[in-house]
Order: C-alpha cells, then sequence, then structure tokens
C-alpha cells in the first residue's frame, strides 16, 4: 500500500501500482454482504450464507459475481476484481472474516475465503493471451490428466546456525523469500539461515490438466490445453474425464535455463491459479449418486445456494412423472430430430437411468453392473451416429470415438512421462475417462481386433487390468457402451447372420444387452412420411416429429437425475417370479417338436439385461419397487431386440448361437449330414485315396442340392479331427486319405 499524502491522519491508502482506493473498495463490499438481496427474496442473502457456513464449519464462501454486477455500489468493484485479483480478493477475505466475527463472535474459525465465480464471460482456451496475465478469469475444458496431491510451501520456517534465532515467513507472490543474514542486532551473521522443514507450513496442492472440449476446436485443428493448479479444499473435486467451467488467476513464470542455475529465460510459462471449480452444467446428466462417493469429496459446494433441495425442481419432477404416457413422452423427447425409431429410443432410454448397482457381501459376490450396453447395427443413412451424438451431450461423463482412430492403449491407459518429475505415469484413457457415464463408439465395426479385445473385461467385469512399465494395476471404468456399426458390405444381406454381416466375434456380440437392427426398407408411405419430416426440418424450426408434447433438454435432464440420485428400485417376489418365467419362456422356444431340435433362444446374459431394464424401467416411473409392468416392458425391448437380431436367415427361428457361436443350430445339423454322407461315399470306393475334385464333383452328382466349397471343406475337416481321413496337399491338388472303413 503507498501514502499520496504526506499527513498521517489525511492519508489515502491505494493498491501499489494504480488508483484503486482501498477504502472505498472496503465500504462498497461490506454494504453489499448486509444490504444485497435476491430479487424474489426480501432476507439478505449474505447473512444467510454466513449461518450455513456457521453450521457446517466450511471454511469458503462462493461468491457469485453475477451479483457484484447486479448490485448498484459494486459494479466497480467487480470490474477491479477482474483486473487485479491478487490485491482485491484478500480484501474480500478480510472483509467478510470480520462481518463474520461481527455476526458470530464466540466462533473461534479460521479465515474465511471468498472464492469468485460466474463472471459474465468465459474466455476459450485459444483465445488466452499476454493481456490475461495477472486477471480473473473463466474457461471451460475437459480435465484430462490430474497429479497426485502434492505439498506447498505456505510459512517458512528458517533458524540461524551461529544464534538459534529463528524466523517464520510468509509466501509473497507465489514465493518464500529466503533471509540473506540473521535478523537479530547481536549477530547479523551472513548466510546462516537454515530451513526446518518440519517446522513449515504446508497445504495442499494439484497440478492438472485442462483439455478443450470437442465442441469448440476449429476445423482441421487439435486441441488444446492449460496447466492449472488446485488448492487446498478443491483437491480431488475434479477427476479426469470431468467437464468443468474453471475461475482463476491466469499467471506467468519465467522459464529457467537449467534447474540448478538462477538464469532465467525471457520466455514465460504460463498456467491458472484455480479460486473455484463449477462442475454441473444443466443440459447434462450427473453422476450416479453410488459412485459419487468415490470421485469426489461430498463437501465441497460449488455455488451459493442457501437450501441444497429445490423444492421447485422436486415438485416439477413429480409432476412430470404423474403425466399419461410418460414412458413414450420421455423417448419422444430423446432426439426429437430423428424420426420414429421409437423402440430404439426406449432403449437408450433405460440406458441413461441405468440399473441400481448391487453388491452382494454375504454371497461373496463381486459387485453387479447396472450399466446397460447398447449397440446399433444397420444400413448407411439411418441415423444411427446422429443418436450416438445426442447421448454424448447429455451423459454426465462420456467420450465420443471413432473405431478406426482408436487405439487399445487409447482406450484404456497410456505410459507416459510427467513433464515435471520426468517419472514414467499411467494416462487414463477414453473407457476410464467415461468411469460413471456413456462412452459412444461410432464404426464399431472397423476397430482392429487388439482394440476390440480390450473391451471384453470393460463391459463384464467393468475394471482394466494395466501391467506395463512397472505398472500393475486395475482400473475402474464402469460405463455404458453406446456403440453403432455398418454392415460389411455397406448394405444389409438378409441372407446372411449377424456375426457375418458384422464381421465382430461372438463373445463380444453377447455382452450387448441390448443390440437393435435399423434397415433401410423401401416403403412408399414411410418414405413420403419421412421425406415430409426431413424438409419440415430446413423449413422450420419447430419440429412435427413426435408430436408437440416433448420435454426441452433441461427437463429432460433434471428428471433423469433426480431418479438417479434419490431412486434405488429394489426387486418385488412377483417381479421376481415374472423374470423367471419370462426367461423359461424365451429358453423353450428352442425347443422342437418332439425334442429332437434344441436351440439355444436365451442365456443367462438376457436375463441379467432384463433384470437391469426393469429397475431402469421403474427408476424411470420414480417407483422403489419394481413391478410386473416393468418386466413385462423389459420382455418386451428384449423380444424385439432378438427377433431382429437372432434369427437364422435359413430356418426363420430364434437361434442365439448365431450371437454366442458364429453359426446356428442348422448349419450344425446339415454339417452332420454332410459328415454322414461323405462317409457313405467314401466307403463305396474301393482305392483308399481319392482325389478333391473328384469327390467333390461325385457328391455333387449324388445330392439334389450342389454344396458350397466351403461347407465341403468345412465337413471334411470335421471328419479329419474325428481321425476318419486325412487330407495331403494344398488347393485343388488335394488328396484325401481313408484310415478307417465303415
Amino acid at each position: 500500500m503507498d501514502t499520496q499524502e504526506d499527513d498521517p491522519l489525511m492519508a489515502t491508502r491505494v493498491v501499489w501500482g494504480t488508483s484503486i482506493n482501498v477504502q472505498d473498495a472496503m465500504v462498497s463490499f461490506k454494504n453489499f454482504l448486509v444490504n444485497f438481496r435476491l430479487p424474489d427474496s426480501r432476507e439478505p442473502l449474505y447473512p444467510q450464507l454466513l449461518h450455513k457456513v456457521h453450521q457446517t464449519g466450511n471454511v469458503c464462501v462462493n461468491l457469485d459475481c453475477g451479483n457484484l454486477r447486479a448490485y448498484s455500489g459494486t459494479k466497480v468493484l467487480y470490474e477491479q476484481l477482474l483486473k487485479y485479483p491478487q490485491e482485491i480478493i484478500p480484501l474480500m477475505d478480510h472483509i467478510i472474516t470480520c462481518y463474520y466475527f461481527e455476526i458470530y463472535p464466540d466462533d473461534e474459525d479460521d479465515k474465511l475465503k471468498v472464492r469468485p465465480f460466474n463472471l459474465h464471460e468465459a474466455v476459450n482456451l485459444r483465445d488466452l493471451d499476454p493481456q490475461n496475465v495477472d486477471q480473473l478469469i473463466t474457461i471451460k475444458g475437459l480435465l484430462i490428466r490430474a497429479s497426485p496431491v502434492i505439498p506447498d510451501m505456505r510459512k517458512g520456517f528458517f533458524r540461524c546456525l551461529v544464534c538459534d534465532y529463528t524466523l517464520t515467513v510468509g509466501v509473497d507472490r507465489g514465493r518464500i523469500i529466503e533471509p540473506k543474514h540473521c535478523p537479530r542486532e547481536q549477530c547479523r551473521s551472513e548466510n546462516t539461515m537454515a530451513l526446518v522443514h518440519n517446522r513449515c507450513e504446508f497445504s495442499d496442492k494439484q497440478v492438472s490438466r485442462l483439455q478443450e472440449t470437442p465442441d469448440v476446436v476449429p476445423d482441421g485443428q487439435t486441441p488444446q490445453t492449460v496447466t492449472v493448479c488446485i488448492y487446498d479444499e478443491m483437491v480431488d473435486v475434479a477427476k479426469p474425464g470431468d467437464r468443468l467451467e474453471v475461475t482463476g488467476i491466469f499467471r506467468g513464470v519465467p522459464v529457467r535455463v537449467n534447474p540448478r542455475q538462477r538464469t532465467i529465460r525471457a520466455l514465460f510459462r504460463t498456467y491458472l491459479d484455480v479460486v473455484h471449480i463449477k462442475r454441473t452444467d444443466k443440459k447434462r446428466m450427473h453422476v450416479d449418486k453410488t459412485l459419487q462417493s468415490e470421485f469426489g469429496p461430498e463437501a465441497y459446494e460449488e455455488g451459493d445456494e442457501v437450501e441444497q433441495v429445490n423444492s421447485n425442481d422436486e415438485e416439477m419432477v413429480r409432476q412430470m412423472a404423474m403425466s399419461d404416457n410418460l414412458y413414450d413422452k420421455l423417448a419422444r423427447s430423446l432426439a426429437p430430430s430423428i424420426y420414429e425409431l421409437d423402440d430404439v429410443k426406449k432403449g437408450i432410454l433405460l440406458q441413461l437411468f441405468g440399473g441400481a448397482h448391487k453388491v452382494f457381501k454375504k454371497s461373496g459376490s463381486p459387485r453387479f453392473r447396472g450399466e446397460i450396453n447398447i449397440l446399433l447395427v444397420g444400413d448407411p443413412g439411418t441415423s444411427k451416429s446422429q443418436i450416438l451424438q445426442y447421448v454424448h451431450k447429455i451423459a454426465p461423463r462420456g467420450v465420443y470415438t471413432s473405431g478406426k482412430g482408436s487405439s487399445a492403449v487409447g482406450l484404456t491407459a497410456y505410459i507416459t512421462r510427467d513433464p515435471d518429475s520426468r517419472q514414467l505415469v499411467l494416462e487414463s484413457g477414453a473407457l476410464v475417462l467415461s468411469d460413471g457415464g456413456v462412452c459412444c463408439i461410432d464404426e464399431f465395426d472397423k476397430m482392429s481386433d487388439a482394440t476390440r479385445s480390450v473391451l471384453h473385461e470393460v463391459m463384464e467385469q467393468q475394471t482394466i487390468s494395466v501391467a506395463k512399465a512397472g505398472i500393475i494395476t486395475t482400473l475402474n471404468a464402469r460405463t455404458s457402451i453406446c456403440a453403432c456399426a455398418n454392415p460389411i458390405g455397406s448394405r444389409w444381406n438378409k441372407n446372411m447372420s449377424v456375426p457375418a454381416n458384422l464381421n465382430l466375434p461372438p463373445p463380444l456380440l453377447s455382452r450387448f444387452d441390448l443390440l437393435y437392427l435399423i434397415l433401410d426398407r423401401v416403403d412408399e408411405d414411410a418414405d413420403r412420411r419421412l421425406a415430409r419430416h426431413l424438409v419440415s426440418l430446413y423449413l422450420e424450426n419447430d419440429l412435427l416429429t413426435a408430436g408437440i408434447d416433448i420435454f426441452s433438454v433441461e427437463m429432460l435432464t433434471k428428471y433423469i437425475n433426480y431418479a438417479r440420485e434419490n431412486i434405488q428400485p429394489a426387486l418385488t417376489e412377483e417381479a421376481g417370479r415374472h423374470l423367471i418365467d419370462s426367461y423359461v419362456e424365451l429358453r423353450q422356444q428352442g425347443q422342437g417338436q418332439g425334442g429332437q431340435e434344441k436351440r439355444v433362444t436365451a442365456t443367462t446374459r438376457q436375463l441379467e439385461s432384463m433384470i437391469r431394464m426393469a429397475e431402469a424401467h421403474a427408476r424411470m416411473r420414480l417407483s422403489d419397487t419394481v413391478e410386473v409392468s416393468d418386466v413385462v416392458e423389459a420382455s418386451r425391448l428384449l423380444r424385439e431386440a432378438i427377433k431382429d437380431y437372432a434369427i437364422d436367415p435359413k430356418t426363420g427361428r430364434i437361434d442365439m448361437d448365431l450371437i454366442l457361436m458364429g453359426h446356428g443350430s442348422h448349419d450344425r445339423h446339415l454339417q452332420d449330414d454332410f459328415v454322414r454322407e461323405l462317409k457313405v461315399l467314401l466307403n463305396n470306393y474301393s482305392e483308399t485315396r481319392i482325389g478333391w475334385t473328384r469327390l467333390l464333383n461325385d457328391f455333387n452328382a449324388q445330392s439334389n442340392m450342389p454344396i458350397e466349397n466351403r461347407a465341403f471343406e468345412e465337413a471334411l475337416r470335421a471328419m479329419e479331427t474325428q481321425g476318419d481321413i486325412r487330407i495331403v496337399g494344398e488347393g485343388r491338388k488335394r488328396t484325401i486319405n481313408r484310415l478307417t472303413v465303415q
């Protein structure tokens, strides 16, 4: 502080280097605290907020800068706060602490801290320049890396080596200045002040990286990142994968030529000193409450609400739950610009609600997943990627990735060297960043086999095991997967099964709860309705797709958030019996007449899928119990999906072996018939060595329908495995040696 007058009584204290009057700033902020009221409130806001601080024992007060702008006496103070935060924020801390002790004189709390947020505009990461240094700014981005908690010295304790005189030195503008000589008059020894580490005061510090979100990155450019330093109560509040709105002081520090030398370059390194973190977004869902306690401390509050539970929101959600045709209305509100696809939207809606997470301690079984995985398959141009983009926009945590542009380490975790400590550290991949949210994977069929093999563990156990470069660990990946894939030949071949059309391994397909087949069928009436809908999108803004009565994105996410946080449905006995009956009925469809033919039409994974979807449907109704109606709808959705993707094109019947093994029971019976007839034909030959082409021609000559080369080769390979024959040679010149005579 400086003085402008020679007379101490007439002195005016100003902030050094500026003309800001300290007394004016303190008075205006004190008046703001005492008198500011919200438009719909009669009582001043900040005495109520300080009462809440007194009850909770918190030392941080979140200051909404929108209130500073709205109050006539603090508009100048708001501009000063933006330009000189290093001087104004300590003043605010001092004033609010004094005001707090005026109200509660018996309280012995520490000094209160003001955390300003909600500036009038956020700065884009790539627009940060030297003009922003030492100013208060707000940036938005995706947290991609968070360091462990490291101690940051707040007060240094020095002791003279000659006379044992001690001195405590505080932080001044980010650094602690070491005394060059002993301050004791009798000593005054040079360079004798040694730092005593165990007497110093430290605070928590965390260094993280914030990256631009994909929707604000200009075309053809890579996303930029900025380093953020987080202190004290905000440490570990945000986890990698969270979308944040961070308010802080933009700082620049000179770069040293060599860490061991004091010589510095003219080049400066910039970072952000965080004063406030905001995690919520009204258009996005929140993280599931059962996982939130593991993600971060619940004590951190990012707003200035006096009452945490808004009764108006709860009443609105309850009214929404009582509306007619709630299920259809919520499904229509999901991606309203996409025409029809009602069952697909209902399945994705249940995925967003999710089932209940269960851990049965008595049985010793691990945690049962509540996440629902969905795969959308079909012809190009059937709005699969559009649905995926919509899910990604409202999912709480989530990464959108494409199959061809993803590697195995990009999905799981990769080893990199920390730029500061030069140590090997583990960086989270897309699936770990989506923990507690939805991972959207486009072009799922274009993935390499090595990349897809990673998903087997994630989709069932919900973990990722890593053993690389001496780092052996298991990471959580409790994520729902929403993927879409195209057929091999761009168009769906109705004569081929799903695994043959998709070129996806059967074990991976069986891990999806719902697999929707979206085909582009020619139908004049449907085509006309779809074309009319698409043209209407270009003509006007109000959509005629799914009727007029749809919920807005904010209302939809508010409803889903409330259901996920407050509703944990449990199965009733009647619903359990109905689940068992539905599963047994689905299995019995595989029994042929007379019990001769047996096909697998459902597995235990289908039963677990039904349970998860029934829980999600009950949660959608805001019901604490799973009723029979929930099981009926879950069973219907599953049957509709199975009816499309698990039908054997050769028999027209449901056969889960197509998904589990890649070929159905009809193909196996046909191969058994081929083997039996080939044995008869081989026994009719007098010689023991027969040519490949001759055997194929003779078999086709006696058969009503010609056998394909692939089926013929598979039948002979099966006979070779059984030890009946031995195949010698390559290609068409191969010969079959008969080993056994029957």
